[in-house]
């Protein structure tokens, strides 16, 4: 399974910026899809998940009413929209890929997934 990331960049506060997320080597549809992001200096974390069929979403807190998560099955991609951004948004944000097909169990943990992509970053400027 192959994770390929794009879409990153530089942004200011308050503006917009959709980051993408292209998946290969087995039926993307199958599986739910999150979003992670990791700032310097701290954890990696979640932020968005989506279920297999699409029908349910999750975000952290921090997030929550400014970025959506979205996928297209039919063409194998899940997406990050992310408005108003704020500088603590800054950060290398990952796509995985779910390890369990048509399972969104525990969906907001990294360890319910088998797949990641290489990042891209995302830099805030205040």
């Amino acid at each position: 399974v192959q994770l390929v990331e794009s879409g990153g960049g530089l942004v200011q506060a308050g503006g917009s910026l959709r980051i993408s997320c292209a998946a290969s080597g087995r039926t993307f549809s199958r599986y739910a899809m999150g979003w992670f992001r990791q700032a310097p200096g701290k954890e990696r974390e979640f932020v968005a998940a989506i279920t297999w069929n699409g029908g349910d979403t999750y975000y952290a807190d921090s997030v929550k009413g400014r970025f959506t998560i979205s996928r297209d099955n039919a063409k194998n991609t899940v997406y990050l929209q992310m408005n108003s951004l704020k500088p603590e948004d800054t950060a290398v944000y990952y796509c995985a890929a779910a390890a369990r097909s048509y399972s969104d169990y525990l969906i907001k943990a990294e360890t319910q997934y088998a797949y990641w992509g290489q990042g891209t970053q995302v830099t805030v400027s205040s």
